[in-house]
């Protein structure tokens, strides 16, 4: 039996109106039913609550006894003092004074909901498609509220205030093979397929991997400046935004903004510089609680950072090229070491923004930046409508496997 500090609230808020709090919701595990006189109530645990300190477990009740289900919840204590909204059947939220709250969920599904105030940062964000895929001529450009943006300058790097969760830009969904870049050098930044010598490029299948093993991106915001030799790596920046690689269950799409949380990075020595990788997980992902350093990735993932290190290594030998290095003898180092290694590619954005570092062939265009000479008005943005064209046929050697001596198995 519950005991009698077990109390009831059936409440009628609107989401409009928790939309403009700055909420943050946690992922809940389903743990259990539980009858309580006719009433039949679904148990859900707290897994996790994304805050510096984290919250004490706490148990939560919703009715199935009706299409509109009340909602019993055991009080918070007196300086954590909470209310419960119950918003539809599926979904009601624990709010608490400091703008934190719990999600809730009936279905048992094993992918959490995303926070409301990440999921509205995704909703604001949308790609439009210029030209048909697997041409020279294809686009994407990121749209911000339906208008053009560019993916370099335009999003945050933070997500939050804390800096713990960032945004980056997927150039490269999992299991595909085409090598799709942020272009640096065209107006707001659209992202494209990169060339080389008038063909579009395509990464090999170097048995047993099939394309790009994680949803691969870059960090807005960030630059590793060409002009800087790192102290540790021996070797400058590549010219690109902060290369990232998302390790989670679903597959992106190019142009998604997706909010990350930092786990490790590796260091690829590409062609003599400097070519960091970053290792983070989608925030909403089931596993997503459970990583938060790069030894946690070795735990729950086994065999997937040697088989990162292996795919970098070989990718470019069926091109005819010799097998990339790694600095520090292909160690990925922790958390701590990359978000060190972000802020250095942070602040180097920032001189080149500001003119401190010479910009080169790089677009600085933007349509958010206050005082920035390079800021376009919305009247400016003359980007063709969305197309959305059927992608024109590959030749089928895309697929192929190729097999590399000495490449583990």
């Amino acid at each position: 039996m519950l005991s009698l500090d077990w109390t009831e609230i059936t409440t009628n808020s609107s989401f409009q109106k928790l939309e403009k709090e700055s909420l943050m919701l946690s992922s809940l595990s389903f743990s259990r039913p539980r009858t309580i006189g006719s009433h039949v109530f679904n148990v859900f645990n707290v897994l996790h609550v994304p805050t510096a300190s984290p919250r004490s477990v706490r148990p939560l009740l919703t009715s199935s006894s009706s299409s509109n289900p009340s909602l019993i919840y055991r009080p918070f204590p007196s300086d954590f003092s909470s209310s419960l909204l119950s918003l539809s059947p599926r979904l009601a939220i624990a709010v608490s004074p400091l703008g934190r709250a719990t999600l809730l969920t009936r279905h048992f599904s094993s992918t959490p909901l995303p926070t409301m105030s990440y999921a509205k940062a995704q909703s604001e964000y949308s790609i439009r498609r210029i030209g048909q895929p697997n041409t020279l001529e294809y686009r994407v450009f990121v749209e911000k509220n339906g208008f053009p943006i560019s993916p370099f300058h335009d999003i945050p790097l933070y997500a939050n205030e804390q800096q713990t969760v960032l945004n980056m830009v997927v150039e490269i969904p999992r299991w595909t093979n085409a090598k799709q870049e942020t272009s640096k050098e065209e107006f707001l930044n659209p992202i494209k397929q990169d060339v080389k010598k008038g063909k579009l490029r395509f990464v090999r299948n170097c048995f047993p991997h099939k394309g790009y093993l994680w949803n691969y991106g870059c960090f807005p915001r960030t630059w590793e400046d060409p002009n800087v030799v790192h102290p540790e790596t021996k070797a400058k920046g590549d010219n690109d935004p902060l290369d990232v690689c998302e390790i989670g269950e679903l597959v992106g799409y190019t142009g998604q903004v997706k909010q990350v949380k930092v786990l490790g990075v590796m260091a690829l020595l590409d062609e003599e510089e400097t070519d960091w990788k970053v290792i983070v997980i989608d925030i909403n992902d089931p596993l997503a609680p459970k990583l938060n350093d790069i030894e946690d990735v070795e735990r729950h993932l086994p065999g997937l950072l040697r088989a990162s290190n292996e795919w970098f290594r070989i990718y470019k030998i069926p091109d005819g090229k010799p097998e990339n290095q790694f600095a520090f003898s292909g160690e990925c180092k922790n958390k701590k070491y990359a978000m060190e290694v972000v802020r250095e590619c942070a602040d180097a954005w920032e001189k080149l923004m500001t003119g401190k570092s010479p910009r080169g062939d790089i677009s600085l265009a933007n349509a958010t930046i206050e005082h920035s000479p390079d800021r376009v008005d919305d009247a400016h943005l003359k980007i063709p409508p969305n197309q959305n064209l059927p992608p024109a046929p590959i030749d089928g050697s895309v697929d192929k496997w190729f097999f590399i001596s000495g490449a583990a198995v």
